[in-house]
């Protein structure tokens, strides 16, 4: 309930004005020169100037609002270190008991559970959970943390609550931690280079200034390299990318005696492996109609610098010119194939046959070099089913398909094998994922199959009657392939609509190079958003689930469906920041989850400076609640007004006067009866005074 006098001019104010001046004017001069009834006439006609003021009296029925606490409660990640979530468990109870019994104030919690972002971030909560709440209705802020927040306002008016803040810190003053942090790492990396990276451990509240830490360097979780590092200072480690694609790299530092959390002990970068101009040697061995198949292929790809050789003049053909007047360059077998063969990364024999030209020692060398990790790539012609069959050479040791001695003469559809549709050489290569398989690809037709056994490694495509066609296999630390048809350039040309040539040698060209996207057996683990994706690429049939280690040490199962044959991928979510560690059968990776330095991590101890400095500008305090293993919370208190809203055992909270307005009556003062007798009554007094 409130009473109030309201007016509700009957013509515009402006004009009332003017009048008013004139009667205030008029009056003076009367009351100064003692005219009789000088006094009736001024309270006359000050009652005309208020009726047309048209006063009246106001009562308004209001409802009171309790004034809303908002109580923030931190579950960041560096708040489940230590007994900190218990603490915070019960000073949040207490805290709810104790406003409970206040009147008129209504507390609102706000819970911020991490959420994927880089840091503590408490006020955006706040100014969301308080974004329906008008700002008179504000009784205080109060926030259940460490301390240790990342998105604190410089000035207390940004704020925009007009209400003390108080803080209840959790944790103990006396904690240690030790951390490692990368200072500068490259993202991409020649394969066989080193490449620096630089690191700092600090001890934070220790007493271990100028001491030295171990720390271990591993690559796609195999240890390389161990050092001890100076405290506090950069320290650059030099670090080999070995392959292309994805290197993982992991810095770990022993722990500290005491810390708090070795969660920031280590440190995960990803260093994109990049190969320096992939060399590869074509030998074509006569010319044929497919013969720039291959070439064009190579040529294109901007990766590859391509060394090519067509043998036109075999030893048979000697005719004694002197080699000086030939216009041929000579084959450079031994330079090629003794001394710089290390240097290539694929050997492509395009209908190459056996004819003297290479002596039998070079074969050795390059089954030799397939061993040690090259590739050997054999696209077949009839001459491989002869005598002249480089097959009848060393080079037999480290092929996979024997040829039987015929060449099947047909038209045919070359075929995904089941193998192959699992192979991501050849998946999705018909476009069909699989699905279909009994309909025909939509390519155009082959002509020729070199026939032969296979004696290892996995058939891809097939010929007529299931015959082997593409064959890829494993010899030691290299690889090889065999194409056993010389028709691939039917696609090229564009016979009977062609078919995907480029992306078939193209993917075998670089699978043979050991392009990790293209590997069969593969483990890739990545943040996406809110999850954690886990992508298992194998030529099994079945595979288990994959087992994720969480960066708090904590083991989950994550179970991997299969998307398209050879493809499985399974999906979690991410509930902490850091090192994820993921196994799935013999293979194993690791990620990591957030940002490289995460801001939750630079210091997990708790402090009171941080927060300090608002709170005591908005008037509020800061009270460490932990003290032994004991939880004390502050008394809260409510208080109407007051420049310091504070105490050492106690905390306050601003008394509102925010209402709901349910309802308005208004009496008039000066209208109808009431004003028409006041008004003729002092006229007729006026009129009786100058009467006498």
């Amino acid at each position: 309930m409130g009473l109030s006098i309201d007016f509700a001019p009957l013509i515009d104010w402006r004009l009332i004005a003017v009048l008013a001046a004139a009667v205030a004017l008029v009056s003076i001069i009367g009351l100064l020169q003692r005219m009789p009834g000088a006094w009736l006439r001024a309270l006359a006609a000050t009652l005309f100037i208020l009726a047309l003021l048209d006063p009246s009296l106001k009562d308004e029925d209001r409802e009171r609002l309790p004034g809303v606490v908002a109580v923030v409660v931190d579950r960041s990640a560096s708040q489940t270190l230590a007994d900190r979530a218990a603490e915070t468990d019960q000073a949040r109870a207490e805290l709810e008991a104790r406003i409970g019994r206040l009147p008129d104030i209504e507390p609102r919690f706000i819970e911020v559970t991490p959420s994927g972002g880089d840091g503590t971030e408490l006020f955006g909560a706040l100014e969301r959970g308080l974004a329906d709440i008008p700002s008179d209705r504000i009784a205080g802020a109060i926030l259940i943390t460490d301390g240790q927040v990342h998105d604190v306002p410089e000035r207390a008016e940004q704020l925009g609550i007009g209400a003390p803040l108080h803080v209840l810190v959790t944790g103990n003053e006396d904690e240690t931690d030790r951390r490692l942090a990368i200072q500068s790492s490259p993202r991409f990396g020649i394969v066989g280079e080193e490449q620096p990276v630089t690191f700092r451990v600090e001890d934070l509240g220790a007493a271990t200034a100028g001491g030295t830490a171990r720390v271990t360097v591993s690559r796609d979780g195999e240890p390389v390299a161990a050092m001890n590092a100076r405290l506090g200072r950069d320290m650059t480690i030099p670090v080999e990318i070995t392959h292309g694609g994805r290197n993982i790299i992991e810095i770990e530092v022993e722990e500290l005696p005491g810390e708090l959390t070795a969660l920031n002990n280590r440190a995960v970068i990803t260093i994109e492996g990049i190969r320096d101009n992939l060399r590869v040697l074509l030998v074509s061995g006569e010319p044929h109609a497919g013969e720039r198949t291959w070439r064009n292929i190579l040529k294109s790809d901007a990766a590859v610098d391509l060394v090519h050789f067509t043998i036109l003049r075999p030893p048979e053909k000697q005719d004694g010119t002197p080699i000086s007047q030939l216009s041929l360059i000579a084959f450079p077998t031994r330079e090629l194939f003794s001394v710089k063969i290390d240097e290539f990364d694929l050997i492509i024999f395009d209908r190459y046959q056996s004819r003297g030209v290479l002596p039998i020692l070079y074969y050795d060398n390059i089954a030799r070099y397939v061993a040690d990790g090259g590739a050997v790539l054999v696209a077949a012609g009839p001459e491989y089913a002869d005598n002249s069959s480089i097959f009848l050479t060393p080079l037999a040791t480290v092929l996979p398909a024997a040829p039987t001695g015929d060449v099947i003469e047909t038209p045919y559809k070359a075929a995904i094998s089941d193998d192959g549709r699992r192979h991501p050489i050849t998946r999705n290569l018909d476009g069909r994922s699989g699905e279909t398989d009994g309909d025909e690809p939509d390519w155009s037709r082959w002509f020729r199959l070199i026939d032969a056994h296979i004696e290892g490694g996995a058939t891809l495509m097939t010929g007529p009657d299931d015959r082997p066609l593409l064959v890829v296999g494993r010899e030691g630390e290299g690889r090889v392939a065999q194409m056993l048809s010389d028709h691939a350039w039917l696609w090229a040309r564009g016979y009977e609509g062609g078919g995907p040539y480029v992306p078939l040698l193209r993917r075998l060209a670089h699978w043979l190079m050991k392009e990790t996207d293209l590997e069969e057996e593969a483990l890739i683990a990545q943040a996406q958003g809110d999850d954690l994706v886990i992508e298992r690429r194998t030529m099994a049939e079945t595979t288990g689930p994959a087992r994720v280690e969480l960066p708090s040490g904590t083991i989950a199962e994550t179970v991997l469906e299969e998307i398209e044959p050879g493809l499985w991928r399974g999906r979690m979510p991410v509930s902490e920041l850091g090192i994820h560690r993921i196994d799935q059968g013999d293979l194993r990776t690791l990620t990591n989850v957030g940002p490289d330095n995460p801001r939750e991590y630079l210091d997990v101890r708790s402090t009171e400076s941080v927060l300090a400095p608002l709170a005591e500008a908005t008037g509020g305090g800061v009270f460490r609640v932990a003290d032994n293993g004991d939880v004390s919370v502050p008394r809260a208190l409510p208080i109407r007004s007051a420049t310091r809203m504070h105490g050492s055992d106690w905390l306050g909270l601003e008394v509102t006067d925010a209402s709901i307005l349910k309802g308005v009556r208004a009496v008039p003062l000066l209208a109808g009866l009431l004003g028409l007798v006041l008004l003729l009554g002092v006229l007729t007094a006026a009129w009786y005074r100058e009467g006498r």
